[in-house]
């Protein structure tokens, strides 16, 4: 479950360019200008990047030199009205891996941002690959040599999200967020239930533990 950020500053472009993106499976965070954006990035983990590029504040360009300068080679795809050769050229320039022109295609835009998440290496063929451990998003299996285990869809999908960013402490709010959308019946004893059955799972396995951060959340680490 990739998370897409979506950087524009007109309201109706973010609300549509949210529900196309989670018609294709993804998460969606947005932010209206560049400067707002950081700071989302400063709270949730974001794999991929959709820019506009006029926008007040912090535009599309400066918010990616920010980015380039700081070594974060998060992907990231400009959309912008302006067409111009010399609007594209400053956002390379700038340090975006793609552009398009608006209008854009919704189905182009799509498979941009799959080849843009293959060749950075977040998709990854969609595995997580740890000594003799592979996990495996497309059947939602965990393989250690001859054994397998299939997971529930929303146990395996809370431990691709912290094995991902090994590390990397994801607080409450962010998990639920991840895992289970706006789905509102879900309460906080639901993520306590699936990280028990998670520990209950892999306990004894050398490869890999979930640590809890105590009034922060939780973290998966490398234990090899």
């Amino acid at each position: 479950m990739f998370h897409i950020l979506v950087a524009d500053d007109d309201k109706n472009t973010r609300k549509y360019l949210r529900a196309v993106l989670e018609a294709d499976g993804y998460t969606v965070s947005d932010a209206k200008d560049g400067e707002e954006a950081l700071e989302v990035m400063d709270k949730e983990v974001i794999d991929l990047v959709i820019l506009d590029v006029m926008m007040p504040v912090m535009d599309g360009y400066e918010f990616t030199k920010c980015l380039r300068e700081a070594d974060n080679e998060l992907p990231i795809l400009m959309i912008s009205a302006k067409q111009m050769p010399e609007d594209k050229k400053r956002g390379f320039r700038a340090g975006t891996d793609d552009y398009m022109t608006k209008p854009i295609d919704d189905e182009e835009m799509l498979l941009r941002i799959k080849a843009l998440l293959r060749r950075s290496k977040i998709a990854n063929e969609h595995k997580i690959v740890i000594d003799d451990v592979t996990l495996d998003y497309d059947s939602f299996t965990v393989n250690r040599n001859d054994e397998t285990q299939i997971l529930p869809q929303k146990e395996f999908l809370l431990l691709y999200k912290l094995l991902s960013y090994p590390g990397k402490i994801f607080t409450r709010i962010q998990l639920m967020d991840e895992i289970w959308g706006c789905d509102t019946g879900t309460g906080w004893e639901t993520l306590t239930v699936h990280i028990a059955r998670l520990r209950k799972r892999f306990e004894g396995w050398d490869e890999f533990e979930i640590q809890s951060v105590r009034g922060l959340g939780y973290r998966a680490v490398k234990k090899s």
